[in-house]
């Protein structure tokens, strides 16, 4: 059979397969190697029947975020039950928090074995972005992995976005393994960066390829706003305290694999790590592969990369394309379910950094919500590596609206990742170190460290208040969210007044 005997659709076509009420699984992750055109056309196709006063929608199980291309559409069709895992896009954020789409986060190492499982309702159809695929159905996934694998071994139909502008470039950059199930797992054989576990492809029965639909159309990644001040500064003070860490002997001389989250921030800190020649070459272990990844590693400074997508704009991809044999021996791309695995964190030392929205003073972290109840986006990776972690860091700026909201706070609106995971918090002010510190030293070590002038006063006033009792952690109930309530009523957390 020659793949071209696959029933070949128009994207059209291939969305009629697509019923209302399904649950429909979504290659892909951090939006690229996502299908595009399918997508597109049941959003139309969802709006029509719409207008025919008919209900059309589907419950979307993806591997992370799928941008506007997948999220914007089908939340604007008004498409979508309900979505998991973790997204960030706009119009999808304001139909989860308007009530209209059910969203259930969760830790993205989790959603694998969750599909697996049954934990989830079952996958009708799977929707995957390819760059290659063979008559006896092996799929040689595009820029990205996320649970890929998973949805096309568990759902009943598969339709293949089949993307030229990728064939023939990936081939042998995708390691494809998947865990046993309990009680017969056993450990992931990966004990290097570099180490290969199983598959470059994915394989299934070539009877559940129900449609193929050719495209040839890059992933159109936006450009991340550009380096400021304040990105620059805490970089800078993450990269110092690593080579400080180093210097004392508390990470070993090869130095350790790093992940790193995805923006501004982590781009920061990764191009300062790569500035300072006093480190060695480091490889990485992560979920995105970002552009600075791509330029550090020209330079010699990232000797490997391995994650679940290659985040890049189009001229770092082309990088890529331009001199593969290069690259072939420095990337390689697997299931989130592996990339953040707990197993894989521990074994391998990682040294993990990642982005808060905001801190309270006993060192927990809200990466995702809004006063505790506006979602931003999922959780994403970042707590299955902080609890793991050889050492976990977190940045964010001090403060967020050109200074009107302090980003460390006595209590965070939401807890996301716990005072128990948090090792070290930075933001442009400095860097508090957490290990070792009862939740008094802690909460002075954070105020004197990272929070912003303007705000120090304000959290020593709350710790002053909150200490006057007998107890292991300084906390009042009265005063707790404040800072967040003056924000509300005001605009402005200076405008904060403790109850005595």
């Amino acid at each position: 059979m020659h793949k071209n005997t696959y029933p070949i659709l128009t994207a059209q076509e291939a969305a009629l397969l697509i019923h209302h009420g399904d649950t429909l699984g979504i290659g892909g992750f951090s939006s690229v190697g996502t299908p595009k055109a399918v997508p597109a056309a049941l959003a139309s196709h969802a709006q029509a029947q719409h207008e025919a006063g008919k209900e059309f929608k589907v419950g979307l199980i993806t591997g992370g975020a799928t941008g506007n291309t997948i999220d914007s559409a089908l939340a604007q069709a008004g498409a979508v039950s309900f979505r998991t895992p973790f997204q960030s896009n706009k119009d999808m954020r304001n139909a989860i928090n308007s009530g209209d789409v059910a969203y259930y986060d969760v830790h993205l190492s989790h959603i694998g074995q969750d599909v697996r499982y049954g934990f989830l309702p079952k996958i009708n159809v799977a929707l995957i972005e390819a760059s290659d695929v063979t008559a006896d159905g092996e799929i040689t996934l595009t820029t990205s992995v996320g649970i890929s694998p998973t949805l096309i071994q568990q759902a009943d139909k598969v339709i293949i976005e089949l993307n030229r502008m990728h064939s023939g470039k990936l081939q042998g950059m995708h390691d494809i393994y998947t865990p046993s199930a309990p009680p017969a797992r056993t450990d992931i054989p990966i004990f290097r960066v570099s180490d290969r576990a199983g598959s470059p492809v994915v394989k299934v029965d070539p009877k559940k390829i129900v449609a193929i639909v050719e495209t040839n159309e890059r992933d159109h990644i936006a450009p991340f706003t550009p380096q400021n001040e304040t990105t620059l500064q805490i970089g800078n003070n993450v990269a110092q305290f690593l080579l400080s860490e180093w210097k004392k002997g508390r990470i070993p001389q090869e130095f350790l694999p790093l992940q790193s989250g995805v923006g501004n921030i982590a781009n920061a800190v990764l191009g300062a790590l790569g500035d300072d020649t006093q480190l060695p070459a480091f490889t990485m272990f992560t979920e995105v592969i970002q552009n600075s990844v791509i330029d550090l590693m020209l330079k010699g400074r990232i000797r490997f990369a391995t994650g679940s997508s290659l985040t890049l704009s189009e001229d770092h991809l082309d990088m890529i394309y331009n001199d593969l044999p290069f690259f072939r021996d420095r990337l390689l791309l697997r299931p989130q379910e592996i990339t953040n695995h707990p197993e894989m964190i521990r074994r391998l030392g990682i040294i993990a950094i990642n982005t808060a929205l905001e801190a309270d003073i006993f060192g927990n972290v809200n990466s995702t919500h809004v006063s505790g109840s506006k979602i931003m986006n999922g959780i994403g990776g970042s707590a299955d590596f902080s609890r793991n972690a050889y050492l976990s860091i977190f940045t964010t700026p001090s403060t967020a609206k050109n200074g009107l909201i302090s980003s460390i706070v006595p209590q965070v609106s939401h807890v996301d990742s716990t005072e128990h995971d948090v090792r070290i918090l930075v933001t442009e002010q400095g860097v508090a170190d957490l290990r070792g510190k009862s939740p008094r030293q802690r909460a002075q070590c954070i105020i004197e460290n990272c929070a912003h002038p303007d705000y120090k006063q304000l959290l020593w006033d709350y710790l002053k208040l909150s200490e006057g009792k007998s107890c292991h952690t300084p906390f009042s109930l009265r005063n707790a969210f404040q800072m967040h309530l003056a924000y509300e009523e005001t605009g402005d957390m200076r405008n904060t007044t403790y109850i005595a």
